[in-house]
């Protein structure tokens, strides 16, 4: 699925499906955080329809762009390893069977919310029109809650101790999900609002800047220290390894969440 560009949010829901069949037969860690993404764009879309938002239309434009950051990248890291420098540390574990499910899941988050969100809001609503886009944007936190609940389950059924991470002062995976979604789009609006404002040149320096961080962070993600360590060792020798089994359980968390 190389050279994808959504037109609408269809488009980006058809492209990340096509992603996790290919990561699901090719047994491709890549279809982890894709699999998570889909479920939320399947419940904006959702959302959309159901007049949730105060503009539907703009809404979808929104994902659009935000959809296509994700594809601009993984085509990227696919043609050639390039890219921006958090997807390239995300994508770059990818072969990395040390790394555990929800550090794959954490750095999709953090590279797609840190870096891309800004960039698609200011894309989406540019100049002193970004104020207009805010309470829309604000109210995807309560999808995206919505998600990162189902996702918790399918967690804690892949990764049986997972819950170890809470007991050395980590966090649980709900508790870094959750908390690294809702405080990262604090600070995504408040860099949409930085990037509507400026210059195409001043853009450009502020999403480099907005990408170093992004890395520094995923590399934090990537080799925590401390009594964390141990515990994901611990972790990921009990964690299904089976990869299509967990893209599969990944991709059908929401589904699994409403039967229950």
């Amino acid at each position: 699925m190389v050279g994808t560009v959504a037109q609408d949010i269809d488009d980006v829901v058809d492209g990340l499906a096509g992603i996790i069949r290919k990561a699901t037969a090719d047994a491709d860690r890549i279809g982890y955080f894709a699999a998570l993404y889909r479920q939320v764009t399947v419940e904006v879309r959702k959302a959309i329809h159901a007049g949730r938002f105060e503009d539907g239309p703009r809404m979808d434009r929104f994902d659009t762009h935000f959809g296509n950051r994700y594809f601009e990248a993984h085509d990227a890291w696919i043609r050639d390893g390039s890219g921006p420098r958090c997807w390239r540390e995300t994508f770059g574990l990818l072969d990395d069977a040390d790394t555990v499910i929800v550090q794959h899941l954490l750095l999709g988050v953090n590279a797609h919310i840190n870096l891309d969100l800004a960039v698609a809001a200011a894309r989406t609503s540019p100049g002193e029109d970004i104020q207009e886009l805010r309470n829309d944007f604000l109210l995807i936190n309560d999808i995206l809650a919505s998600v990162v609940l189902a996702v918790q389950d399918s967690v804690d059924a892949l990764s049986p101790f997972m819950s170890l991470l809470d007991k050395v002062g980590g966090r649980t995976d709900e508790q870094i999900l959750d908390f690294s979604i809702r405080q990262s789009r604090e600070e995504a609006w408040y860099n949409a609002v930085l990037l509507a404002g400026q210059t195409e040149e001043q853009r450009a320096v502020t999403i480099d800047r907005l990408d170093i961080r992004a890395g520094v962070l995923a590399r934090l993600i990537a080799h925590p220290g401390g009594l964390v360590r141990p515990a994901l060792e611990l972790i990921r020798r009990t964690e299904e390894d089976d990869v299509p089994t967990v893209i599969r359980h990944l991709d059908s968390a929401m589904g699994a969440a409403s039967a229950g």
